[in-house]
């Protein structure tokens, strides 16, 4: 009587030495114990949950701190098991409050990006646009003229070059959620930065694109 033959799977490796695999199994419970973080604790930084998580599960950051592209994949993995209608029902409000403030902001051309595009957003995410005014003082002067109260940030993000650069943010209130308009020259419009997820461009979604995706959620 023949004996069933056993398969090992990629993580029992019996090839990989034991600290390589003790690394991976590491990476990846930094990277589940992140997106929980992510989710649930009001945490929007990636490096910042990263290093909670490494703390809390007392893990080495320099040895085993996941990418932010496993920390993603993990928090999508943690919102499809966890998140149910409440999560869903959380992105299309967020989306529904983003077509909205669009609207209003049509002129200054903005563009949804982030995780309410992306499906990730919770709660207490920020409704990210990219805004391309003729300068930053016109994109403040629309908001002053309509007495919106705002905040103003500055965020140093990847430019397409590899450098870094600093851009203005604008921060205010939009029907309960809280809403930034990163800033940049019109001539930006052509191309997207790249993501700090994964490196590629980051996806943006104009209005008429915020409403099909609207128009697909309620069919």
């Amino acid at each position: 009587m023949s004996r069933s033959r056993k398969t090992r799977t990629r993580f029992t490796d019996p090839s990989e030495p034991r600290h390589i695999r003790k690394m991976k199994q590491a990476r990846r419970e930094v990277a589940a114990e992140a997106a929980r973080i992510l989710a649930t604790e009001g945490q929007h930084n990636y490096h910042a949950a990263k290093k909670k998580a490494a703390e809390r599960l007392g893990v080495s950051e320099r040895l085993a701190l996941p990418s932010n592209l496993e920390v993603k994949d993990a928090l999508l993995s943690y919102q499809a098991l966890y998140g149910g209608p409440d999560h869903r029902d959380t992105i299309g409000k967020l989306l529904r409050v983003a077509a909205r403030v669009m609207q209003a902001l049509q002129t200054l051309q903005p563009r949804l990006v982030g995780s309410v595009l992306d499906g990730t957003a919770n709660a207490h995410s920020r409704i990210a646009l990219h805004v391309f005014p003729d300068s930053v003082e016109s994109a403040i002067l629309f908001l002053v003229e309509r007495n919106v109260a705002f905040n103003q940030e500055q965020r140093q993000i990847r430019w397409f070059d590899g450098q870094h650069r600093q851009v203005p943010v604008l921060v205010f209130e939009f029907e309960g959620s809280d809403v930034e308009l990163v800033v940049f020259e019109p001539i930006n419009l052509r191309q997207s930065p790249p993501s700090p997820i994964d490196g590629r461009p980051q996806r943006r979604a104009s209005l008429a694109e915020v409403e099909f995706l609207l128009a697909q959620e309620a069919c």
